[in-house]
């Protein structure tokens, strides 16, 4: 799978839309589900919504162990 280039995603109770990398379109319930690491430079976050989440049992990054 490509990383987009992150996209600031809003926090719970903020207008605004994230990004779902899974169907690679805009979306209001978008979470971090994985932090890329890069050698150099930056890192990225890869992002899911409510019902990419469900379909493919993805679990957000801050409710893994």
């Amino acid at each position: 799978m490509s990383v987009r280039p992150v996209r600031p995603v809003p926090g719970p109770g903020t207008a605004g839309t994230g990004w779902c990398h899974w169907h690679k379109g805009p979306s209001g319930t978008a979470v971090l589900i994985e932090i890329v690491e890069q050698g150099s430079g930056p890192g990225a976050g890869v992002y899911a919504c409510a019902p990419c989440r469900e379909q493919r049992r993805l679990v957000p990054y801050s409710d893994q162990p």
